[in-house]
């Protein structure tokens, strides 16, 4: 299986990725420039962390045009895995492979440090190397990471158990004193109707080993071999 990270302007996890990806786990990876228009044969597109054009307007919102995000939106029509982490999740849905938003966090402040996950969803092809209600530990830093759709969205999502990820503590338990950003229904990351774009606000690449603090965002990427 064939990883490719698109990199912006801006982006600054890109190669967080590809370590992880080559290193860790030792898979074919390469980077593909938002410019270009050709995925190269790549089975898998990550948009990686970061501050895409500087997030001018908005977070994502100008990265939505690069030449390249037609290409990745025919590859995830095409039923073919597209993960976008942080900035990329932002990119997500403002191009609409995602439902929903990412506001300012609910503190006006950027968030950063490690926070506790819920895993809630483990029929998909990101989540199959998790067990379920388990908890895990990844970093997050972000300023517009505050996950927000419309009541019907959010049931939508709830119903089709969208939602992968939920902010928690560190037995699992649901509060506002576990979620880092005020999203809705503590949503952390979500996948689509046809299970094959995921998007999440929390950095799995930062935890793929245990010089990292730990290896518990090794299980996404691998679950996604397994599944090919």
């Amino acid at each position: 299986m064939n990883f490719g990270i698109v990199v912006f302007p801006g982006s600054n996890c890109d190669y967080d990725v590809y370590w992880g990806l080559k290193n860790d786990l030792g898979y074919p990876v390469r980077f593909l420039w938002h410019r270009q228009r050709d995925l190269e044969g790549c089975d898998v597109i990550v948009l990686p962390g970061g501050f895409a054009h500087g997030d001018y307007l908005r977070a994502g919102a100008i990265a939505r045009f690069s030449p390249i995000m037609e290409a990745v939106v025919e590859h995830a029509r095409q039923g073919r895995p597209v993960i976008g982490i942080c900035n990329g999740f932002q990119v997500l849905t403002e191009i609409g492979l995602l439902p929903g938003a990412l506001l300012r966090n609910e503190s006006l402040r950027f968030a950063h440090g490690p926070v506790y996950l819920r895993v809630e969803n483990v029929q998909t092809p990101f989540t199959s190397g998790y067990q379920p209600g388990q908890v895990i530990q990844v970093p997050i830093a972000h300023g517009q990471g505050r996950y927000y759709a419309p009541p019907e969205v959010l049931a939508g999502l709830e119903d089709e158990q969208r939602v992968l990820f939920r902010y928690c503590d560190a037995s699992g338990r649901i509060s506002p004193e576990a979620n880092p950003n005020g999203s809705l229904h503590h949503i952390a990351g979500l996948v689509s109707a046809n299970g094959r774009v995921m998007g999440m606000m929390p950095h799995p690449e930062r935890r793929m080993n245990s010089r990292l603090g730990g290896s518990d965002g090794l299980a996404l990427f691998q679950s996604l071999a397994q599944a090919a």
